[in-house]
């Protein structure tokens, strides 16, 4: 069964509806696997203390060759340009796809850099195309089309080509591909995926201020790795740990806070709204596998209290300190829900991961604690805003936190 919603007055198929037949391929399934090995094993390969990389095997060299070829690639390109059918899934990646995972980023590194780099890369071309193909399946309810799955084939077949190279390029296809994955299969698969994208990002050392594509990447991973953290319902937070997130040596709230500040950009304060919800995550996490799964690491009804008042001190002061961008230029009261424009495509979902912050929360608020009487403590209003939000504004990206809530 598929899974879809209105917005707008048009069907659109929820990001994390699994569509069964395609997940369910023996084919997709190996892939999966192959794809997580690739992983697991380039983010080992990695690692300083181990044994040099080996040198390339003589049958793979001309693989790695035509890889990093540019004449080669550029020729792929121009194969690409001529096929009708790969031409529309180019088209549709850069005037659909991308502004989705660039909505965090005014540079559009996803539209713009990525493109760019896919040029001379096959693997990333690959990527980008089995997404769009995938998600035009979708959109158009091609049940019968796996032409996604071809392509998603041979990009991991291209990237197990480029694993000597060690080349950030990686970083970006893993991220790509597992955009596919969360199209495709349930929850539980694509974030089995999720887990190799974190150890890549661990073993390449990229984080949120990695600057360049990388940070644009790390984003976009992000923020799949929160919607995991949400969809698990308090059972678990996000897969990469979140001083894995920001730049060594940074440590404590106040010292979190600043680094985002120091950054002078909307969509580093937007970034910031999805660094508090995964320290929500965490928080209510730890506490349910206290409380319910008698797991003793130290999240007792003080530290609870303690790590709880915190968090929501900093989304209140998320709140007061956003700059002007990530503010709305009209606000409605309406029934059922408000009328809420942006015009920075970050605030849209920033705020409404403001007020999914806010709800977990709320539901989950110490008994002890007296928060006053405002709309800001009513679990309610935030609900009616997030979806409001989403209501008001057209970007695709905006659909997903009004649909979980």
């Amino acid at each position: 069964m598929e899974l879809g919603y209105e917005l707008n007055g048009q069907e659109v198929m929820s990001p994390l509806a699994p569509s069964i037949v395609y997940a369910a391929d023996p084919l997709f399934l190996a892939s999966q696997e192959e794809l997580r090995a690739l992983l697991f094993n380039t983010a080992r390969s990695t690692v300083p203390t181990r044994a040099p990389s080996p040198s390339i095997p003589e049958n793979h060299r001309s693989r790695h060759s035509r890889e990093t070829s540019p004449k080669h690639s550029s020729g792929f390109m121009r194969l690409i340009v001529t096929s009708p059918r790969r031409l529309q899934y180019l088209q549709n990646y850069i005037q659909e796809i991308a502004p989705w995972l660039d909505m965090f980023d005014m540079t559009r590194t996803f539209q713009k850099s990525i493109v760019e780099k896919a040029k001379t890369s096959e693997a990333l071309l690959c990527a980008i195309l089995a997404l769009s193909a995938r998600q035009l399946e979708r959109k158009q309810h091609m049940k019968e089309s796996f032409e996604s799955l071809e392509l998603y084939q041979q990009s991991i077949r291209l990237m197990a080509a480029m694993l000597p190279s060690r080349n950030i390029e990686l970083v970006a296809i893993a991220v790509i591909l597992c955009c596919l994955e969360m199209m495709s299969a349930s929850a539980r698969d694509w974030r089995r995926h999720l887990e190799g994208c974190a150890t890549l990002f661990e073993a390449f050392e990229v984080h949120g201020f990695s600057g360049g594509m990388s940070q644009a990447v790390f984003w976009c991973y992000a923020r799949m790795d929160l919607c995991g953290a949400l969809i698990s319902d308090t059972l678990e937070s996000t897969l990469l740990p979140l001083e894995k997130w920001i730049p060594s040596g940074v440590n404590g709230s106040q010292e979190v806070r600043a680094v985002f500040r120091r950054a002078k950009s909307a969509d580093m304060w937007a970034n910031y709204a999805v660094y508090l919800c995964a320290e929500a995550c965490k928080l209510l996490s730890d506490r349910t596998r206290y409380v319910e799964l008698g797991i003793r690491q130290g999240c007792d009804a003080t530290e609870f209290s303690t790590r709880w008042s915190r968090i929501w001190d900093d989304l209140q002061s998320w709140l007061q300190e956003r700059p002007l961008e990530l503010q709305a230029i009209e606000t409605i009261a309406a029934k059922p829900f408000p009328h809420i424009l942006y015009i920075h495509f970050a605030a849209i979902s920033a705020n409404q991961i403001f007020h999914t912050s806010c709800i977990l929360l709320l539901n989950n608020r110490p008994s002890q604690l007296r928060l006053g009487d405002s709309s800001l403590t009513n679990a309610l209003w935030h609900a009616k805003r997030v979806c409001g939000i989403s209501q008001t504004n057209t970007h695709h990206g905006c659909a997903k936190s009004s649909h979980k809530e």
